[in-house]
């Protein structure tokens, strides 16, 4: 059913053109979260026992010294960029390797959690595909490359 024109012969906005900023918010929430409990540990951590090879993994990460706490601080800088919506194309491609790790380790490792990787994954799509504006030079099959001061 379309809407009657209001007095001044526009249409009434759709609802549809906030969608971009609510799953923005929505995944910078998760990541600042998640990002901040991987230094601060926050949340609590389930119950039942970790499957031995996804404890295993945690635990190579951990063992590194460098790589969880890597890994969270990128998450918790793309969740605040997300929500300040700056750099949201930016913070897009530095996820991107992070998501596909959360998914994997949710399809081989603790498919418990596999709906949650899902729902990141879905975000991360839909935003992606709301900001392909900014990723069409990088997706050019070929491009020169520009002299340093010239444009």
């Amino acid at each position: 059913m379309r809407h009657a024109d209001d007095a001044k012969g526009n249409r009434p906005e759709s609802i549809s053109r906030y969608f971009p900023a609510i799953a923005r918010i929505l995944m910078g929430l998760i990541f600042a979260t998640t990002g901040l409990n991987g230094f601060l540990n926050f949340i609590p951590q389930p119950k039942a026992p970790m499957p031995e090879r996804a404890a295993a993994f945690i635990g190579a990460l951990l063992q590194t010294g460098y790589l969880f706490r890597l890994i969270m601080g990128t998450q918790l800088i793309v969740g605040v960029l997300l929500l300040l919506n700056r750099f949201v194309p930016l913070a897009l491609a530095l996820v991107a390797p992070i998501i596909v790790g959360i998914l994997t380790f949710h399809v081989f490792l603790l498919p418990s959690g596999l709906h949650f990787a899902l729902a990141v994954l879905v975000l991360e799509i839909y935003l992606s595909w709301a900001y392909r504006k900014a990723f069409r030079p990088m997706l050019a099959m070929r491009t020169k490359a520009t002299e340093a001061g010239k444009e």
